[in-house]
């Protein structure tokens, strides 16, 4: 009998022994082969446009300074280290941080920049060398984040300040150098102290077994998963060296949570809570980071910031007391604020939707989740800003004197750089921090006379007309195909008579408009519109002529880009370039151009377009421009004032602009009273250069009557206005008043001309 129970015994624990050794086999596998080719999850990283510096760029001292300040800069000594930057009176001492380009990898640099209330007037290296030019450093402006919400900033071996890897060992696994993974010493003394207290004030576990529990296991609390959690750390330490196993721990070590955001590993925890590098924190810094391994949720800063200052304070104390800081450095750390960064102060979501449907176009989502890509767009902080505070400050005024109660205006800007087709800055809102609808993308609403300036072109295209060319405004009824009746009316009621097709423009006369929208045909109409850049063909509806045409913001960017373009239409881009996780490129979005109508016609329309903010309907935006500065555009009202509108352009930038209620009620707005102080306001703050395009060689400039269309001279008549008709067209002249009856030729006069075509502009 006692034979028997002895071989039964040996069988079940040879038996066992089998067992344990498959599961540790099979543990040892999981290990090596994970951990081996370990890939965490980054999202895609997004970078804004860096800001290049040079001398004459208009970039006041100020508004240098504030740029440091956004990139988190801070005050300091910058030979001290990089980050920093010294300011006296109007110079600058910087030392530029490391920072990859989609065209270099930019080692720190220390440089010298002198400005003054204007301009960058100095730019030079730290032997003296004169810079052509110099990029401050693309600001993170988000992540595409993985299905997991992990988000991390990847560290390598020499990215890690030694202060870090020797006060995480003394704050969380003393015997982290001796140990193989499991720390019996550890378990023994965690046990007493939490047998002494009463309660877990201590914990057994290694820096090993919380990267094997991160990175392998779940959180469940058994014995089993423990056992797990042993093994695993004892065969991760047999296959791997000590700083493999630490470089990982501080990657995968979760810090925080940001809404749906995971953040994880040092480096991101460094830019979440501080806004710079891991390299550039100081010990009070470095300090609370490590405090907050033990609880990030318990001593999270921003929740809690009296426990995170006293954990920060004991790590401190910490560290003195292992010689690893003096006492004094400990002290004035103590002392300090936490200096925690304001959460999501670069969060431009409307843009980021934008770049997401761009990079959907060429990129999967797996890996625009987790392949750790960085990409590179168009984003210009300082056109944001602008656009942000233009319409949150002209929603809340315009919300403060309407009579509509329990609504509010909603709105969205959109500024893009014409020439290269860069959108430069996108508003989906009033809320322009919150995820929601983005109405710069997708609230598709009639753009009423934003559509004109397509009707005058496809005209000036026949030939038949030019600016002085007269346009009927009279009563007009149209039957429709389902037996209705079609009378428009001019916005004031009134009726003009003859007028000149640049009156008709500038001030938005809406009978002239169809006359001669229906004189051209519809059809025209709808193809103009397509070649500017409208992907679906418009219904051909009279109504067509006066805006009833539904866009999005965006679609009416992409048709003003062809008209700020001198005819050239740049498909619009925010994505420049996405690198890999390793730097090298994969893909970049070059400028693509295309002629969308001829030049000389788009020369006279955007000529046209110019009046309408010095005598026509835009004639406010002169109010808070710079003074003289020159710009084309238009306003757009739609039927009952439901959608306010503006559109326009100057030498450098294009902005489309629109206020309304989400649901459609009426506003009480016209595109002058709603959307045009926001799209002036936004390039107000831009300091941007005014509209002067090359005129054609088949094109020339003429004075006609504002009211009449006559030929004229501005001494003859007080509504003389310049346009640009094609070469020796013959006009009709005011009696005694034209360049001819004068006995003066034109080519003698043209600089006389210009002089007060830009004297008119400015008064």
């Amino acid at each position: 009998m006692l034979l028997r129970w002895s071989v039964a015994l040996i069988l079940a624990c040879i038996i066992v022994a089998a067992a344990g050794a498959l599961w540790m086999g099979h543990l040892d596998r999981v290990v090596t082969r994970e951990f081996q080719g370990r890939h965490w999850s980054v999202p895609a990283r997004v970078y804004a446009a860096p800001l290049e510096l040079y001398v004459g760029a208009q970039i006041s001292a100020s508004d240098l300074e504030e740029e440091l300040r956004r990139l988190h800069y801070h005050p300091g000594d910058p030979s001290a280290g990089a980050g920093v930057y010294r300011r006296r009176g109007s110079s600058f001492d910087l030392h530029a941080r490391r920072v990859r380009f989609i065209d270099e990898l930019r080692e720190p640099q220390l440089l010298s920049i002198s400005a003054d209330a204007n301009s960058i007037t100095g730019l030079k290296s730290a032997d003296g060398t004169e810079l052509p030019v110099f990029r401050l450093d693309p600001p993170v402006i988000g992540s595409v984040f993985p299905i997991h919400g992990e988000d991390r900033l990847i560290l390598s071996p020499a990215d890690v300040p030694p202060l870090l890897i020797s006060g995480i060992k003394r704050i969380e696994d003393r015997r982290f150098d001796e140990h193989h993974g499991v720390d019996a010493l550890g378990i023994v003394r965690a046990l007493w102290a939490n047998l002494r207290a009463r309660r877990v004030v201590q914990g057994g576990s290694t820096l090993t077994q919380q990267l094997v529990k991160n990175y392998f296991l779940s959180d469940e609390q058994s014995f089993g998963r423990k056992a797990t959690e042993a093994v695993m750390a004892l065969r991760l330490e047999a296959h791997f060296s000590k700083e493999e196993i630490l470089v990982a721990y501080f990657n995968e070590v979760y810090l925080g949570q940001d809404g749906s955001r995971a953040i994880h590993g040092f480096g991101l925890g460094s830019e979440y809570y501080f806004a710079k590098p891991l390299a550039e924190l100081d010990v009070g810094e470095l300090a609370m980071l490590i405090g907050l391994v033990k609880g990030p949720s318990y001593y999270d800063p921003r929740k809690h910031p009296d426990r995170a200052r006293a954990r920060r304070n004991l790590v401190l104390q910490e560290l003195s007391q292992a010689h690893l800081i003096d006492a004094p450095a400990a002290e004035r750390a103590a002392a300090t604020p936490l200096g925690l960064k304001a959460p999501g102060s670069s969060y431009v979501p409307a843009y980021l939707d934008l770049v997401r449907r761009h990079l959907k176009r060429d990129y999967a989502e797996a890996d625009l989740a987790a392949a750790g890509l960085a990409v590179y767009t168009s984003l210009d902080p300082r056109a944001q800003a602008a656009a942000e505070r233009a319409l949150t400050l002209n929603l809340k005024r315009l919300d403060a004197a309407s009579r509509v109660r329990g609504a509010h205006l909603e709105g969205a800007v959109i500024v893009a750089e014409p020439n290269s087709g860069d959108v430069v800055a996108v508003v989906g809102g009033r809320d322009v921090g919150t995820d929601g609808f983005n109405r710069a993308l997708d609230a598709r609403r009639p753009i009423g006379s934003l559509v004109k300036p397509a009707v005058y072109l496809a005209a000036l295209e026949t030939g038949r007309y030019n600016a002085a060319t007269l346009i009927e405004d009279a009563p007009i009824e149209l039957k429709l195909g389902d037996g209705s009746v079609w009378a428009p009316q001019n916005f004031e009621h009134q009726i003009y008579g003859n007028v000149p097709m640049a009156r008709a423009l500038a001030e938005s006369i809406n009978l002239a408009t169809v006359r001669l929208g229906l004189d051209i045909g519809l059809p025209k109409v709808a193809e103009t519109l397509q070649r500017l850049g409208l992907d679906t063909a418009p219904t051909l509806n009279p109504s067509l002529l006066l805006g009833t045409v539904e866009m999005t913001p965006l679609e009416v960017v992409q048709i003003y880009t062809s008209l700020a373009n001198g005819g050239f239409r740049a498909r619009l881009r925010a994505v420049r370039a996405v690198l890999d996780e390793q730097g090298r490129p994969l893909k970049s979005f070059k400028v693509q151009v295309e002629e969308a109508a001829p030049s000389a016609a788009v020369y006279q329309l955007d000529r046209m377009l110019t009046l309408v903010t010095t005598h026509g309907t835009g004639r406010d935006a002169a109010l808070r421009l710079p003074r003289g500065t020159v710009v084309a555009g238009k306003t757009g009202t739609s039927s009952d004032t439901r959608d306010s509108w503006f559109a326009g352009f100057t030498g450098s930038y294009l902005s489309v602009a629109w206020v309304g209620y989400d649901d459609n009620r009426v506003t009480g707005l016209t595109g002058a009273a709603g959307a045009l102080p926001v799209w002036a306001d936004t390039l107000a703050r831009l300091r941007s250069a005014s509209f002067q395009p090359v005129p054609p060689e088949s094109v020339e400039d003429r004075w006609i009557g504002f009211a009449d269309g006559l030929e004229t001279t501005p001494a003859c008549s007080a509504d003389a206005v310049l346009v640009s008709v094609p070469r020796d067209t013959a006009l009709p002249a005011k009696p005694g008043c034209s360049s001819a009856d004068k006995g003066t030729s034109r080519t003698d006069k043209m600089g006389d001309k210009i002089k007060s075509w830009l004297k008119n502009i400015v008064h």
